[in-house]
């Protein structure tokens, strides 16, 4: 039996140094996954201009879709707890959510 390199969607790269986690394919995976290979990115999790409240007269999303996109990013702050802010954010509305928060 060869070197563990996956184990439940983490990259395992393990050296003299110790052994390392990554989630590159996973992330990678999930853009692909929601069709966001051609978004514009920021060098911050989450814009300070961003600003996320209860917008009632906003167009109604599908529910059980924006739960399966946040239910993996919660996924990706075991090795990423820079983003757990923005993913909270996201979060605290996931019941009547505008398309404004996607």
């Amino acid at each position: 039996m060869g070197e563990l390199t996956f184990f439940l969607g983490l990259q395992i790269q393990q050296s003299e140094e110790g052994t390392f986690i990554c989630q590159t394919k996973y992330t990678k995976e999930l853009i692909q996954k929601f069709g966001i290979n051609n978004a514009k990115s920021i060098g911050t999790p989450m814009s300070p201009a961003t600003n996320l409240d209860k917008d009632e007269q906003g167009t109604p999303v599908d529910e059980t879709k924006y739960r399966g996109m946040i239910g993996p990013l919660l996924y990706l702050t075991a090795s990423r707890p820079d983003i757990m802010y923005s993913i909270c954010n996201c979060v605290r509305f996931q019941s009547a959510i505008p398309r404004s928060h996607i």
